[in-house]
């Protein structure tokens, strides 16, 4: 079996916690008094066009929640939704102590908005070399092409990848380019189920 040299990551769900899923529609239907039901119709019609760069966050909520007039600004609903994002910090320690070893690059489906914002917050680029968001690359998972594409512009085989994901269907995606997967359930479960594949963090660095 062929040694892992990359690790390919999902942000919502296993870093941090989601950004724009139904619990944090939920949420916002709520704090905002929205159709909740109307809402989530509107965001299916629209999410893929999102996620995929093809409307801005501000062209989807005008479409889904400003297509009504509403006794709040856009300004108060985007802070809310950002304020939603926050970090794990177990996951985050973990993937920092593995940064220098392997290879690190995020697959995750985000608007570009909440990509860029979330990237930023979480400290991403100091861990990642590279971020195959769906808003950049065009792509969705659990489409195959997503995972084909992280392996074409790392050049890396199949065997020696590893992707990490919170939903099975996902997983799915990955596991039929031939990489290897791990479900994430919390940061503990992901230590043991990398070090069966032989992936460890790097030795830590004596104190001065």
């Amino acid at each position: 079996m062929a040694e892992i040299t990359t690790l390919f990551w999902d942000v919502g769900g296993v870093l941090a916690t989601n950004g724009w899923d139904r619990d944090t529609r939920h949420a916002a239907a709520l704090r905002f008094a929205l159709d909740e039901e109307e809402l989530e119709q509107r965001h299916e019609a629209l999410v893929s066009a999102l996620e995929t760069g093809k409307i801005s966050l501000d062209d989807y909520l005008e479409r889904t929640v400003f297509c009504h007039r509403q006794g709040f600004s856009r300004e108060e609903f985007k802070a809310f939704l950002y304020a939603q994002s926050q970090p794990q910090p177990d996951s985050l320690a973990l993937a920092r102590e593995l940064s220098g070893k392997y290879l690190m690059a995020t697959v995750n489906n985000e608007s570009l908005e909440l990509n860029l914002f979330r990237i930023e917050k979480f400290g991403l680029r100091e861990i990642f070399a590279a971020f195959f968001s769906s808003c950049f690359v065009r792509l969705r998972k659990p489409d195959p092409a997503i995972y084909k594409l992280a392996l074409d512009v790392t050049q890396k085989t199949h065997e020696e990848c590893c992707f990490i994901d919170d939903r099975p269907l996902n997983l799915e995606g990955a596991r039929q380019v031939g990489m290897r997967v791990i479900q994430f359930e919390d940061v503990n479960q992901l230590r043991r189920d990398l070090a069966e594949l032989g992936v460890t963090a790097a030795p830590a660095v004596p104190a001065a």
